[in-house]
């Protein structure tokens, strides 16, 4: 077999020698210990020949102080993935990194291979932090596991924890009423509307809709192309999903259309622009559309955080107020799940009271949607 024990007289503790690539090591640590005691040399030299007999022998493993190869592969995957990530994705896996798993696997050596489902599940015990928020941090992990995988560096992906034993609770969605969500927009400074009435009939997110071009309306057809988005404030060509979408312009839209084209920004690319913004091109950020929508929130009585004013308003009222199906609904917002539409029918209260004292029957259609008639 590979591999030899060696014992110096001047230290008075054992090594293994072994050969690899050409190169001789000689390792005198096991587990980050000296070897005083031929027993434990004998430990690690079997365990490096039965690495070497399974043909998932590294060097790395062994020349360590600590016996992990987990953190560095993160910094390497990271590092060689992150130009294929979004700016967002990619400063959410580093804070993944630095602040969960590496201070995890610093305090538990593991070996990239060792990795498996009841190691999982004790790390998941051990992230602080919410159930999405550890479901992120387990994500990050698996996107590098799946790297490995497909790269030969492990034989098989692990089987990751179930999904309830994340602490996920679906929270109830908050959303207006149209008539009160018209009152917070009207209650925003009218030069900063139009970007607001974009969002509440076209049902996309703000980074859209900051990142929206004059060059992305279609007078032809009439409509919106999404097709770049913000992210982590960055612009990007493409959008979260990585698909474009036409989206017609809506008519209740059109008396807005000509305020875009101010004089101080005339010759900003961006559809949407703020007199006062500093920015090039006068793009709207983030912070400043929450904060002018807040402000108005305030001035009406309101407490409803923007998106869920906008998009899940608007959504909810389609279904819960205008009577669309889920899949009318799904048409149009371009959700990719219908899942994901489905939470919009779930928050109607006074629709349940009306069933629950049978005023109101509801009929399913063919597409799943609902329709709704007086009982007598």
């Amino acid at each position: 077999m590979k591999g030899s024990i060696q014992f110096r007289n001047d230290r008075g503790y054992y090594y293994v020698a072994w050969a690899h690539k050409g190169k001789r090591y000689k390792l005198y640590k096991y587990n980050g210990e000296l070897m005083y005691h031929e027993k434990i040399a004998q430990k690690l030299l079997s365990c490096m020949q039965a690495d070497e007999e399974k043909g998932i022998f590294r060097i790395e493993k062994y020349t360590r102080e600590v016996p992990t190869d987990v953190i560095p592969y993160l910094h390497e995957w990271l590092e060689g993935t992150k130009v294929h990530l979004s700016p967002a994705t990619c400063k959410d896996y580093q804070n993944s990194i630095k602040n969960h798993l590496v201070p995890w696997f610093g305090k538990n050596p593991i070996q990239l291979h060792e990795i498996q489902y009841d190691v999982l599940c004790r790390l998941l015990g051990d992230i602080k932090r919410a159930g999405k928020g550890k479901m992120n941090v387990m994500y990050c992990l698996h996107k590098c596991l799946d790297f490995a995988w497909k790269s030969g560096r492990i034989f098989a992906m692990p089987p990751f924890p179930e999904k309830s034993k994340y602490g996920l609770v679906d929270s109830i969605i908050t959303w207006l009423p149209e008539d009160r969500q018209n009152k917070v927009i009207e209650a925003i400074p009218e030069v900063h509307q139009p970007i607001f009435w974009w969002l509440k009939y076209h049902v996309r997110r703000p980074s859209e809709a900051m990142a929206l071009h004059k060059e992305d309306y279609d007078p032809v057809r009439d409509a919106f192309i999404i097709r770049r988005t913000f992210s982590d404030k960055k612009l990007v060509d493409y959008t979260k999903t990585h698909k474009q979408h036409v989206i017609p312009c809506h008519s209740g839209f059109k008396k807005f259309m000509t305020r875009n084209n101010n004089a101080p920004a005339i010759f900003s690319p961006f559809f949407f622009v703020n007199p006062r913004g500093k920015l090039k091109g006068k793009h709207y950020q983030h912070d400043y559309l929450v904060d002018l929508w807040n402000q108005a929130c305030q001035k009406v009585g309101e407490n409803i955080r923007m998106y869920a004013g906008l998009k899940h308003s608007t959504c909810s009222q389609y279904i819960n107020e205008k009577g669309l199906s889920v899949d009318e609904v799904q048409m149009i917002t371009d959700h990719a799940r219908r899942d994901s539409v489905l939470k919009y029918s779930d928050v109607q209260v006074e629709a349940k009271r009306k069933l629950m004292e049978g005023k109101v029957v509801r009929l399913l259609g063919d597409t799943g949607g609902t329709k709704k008639a007086e009982a007598k």
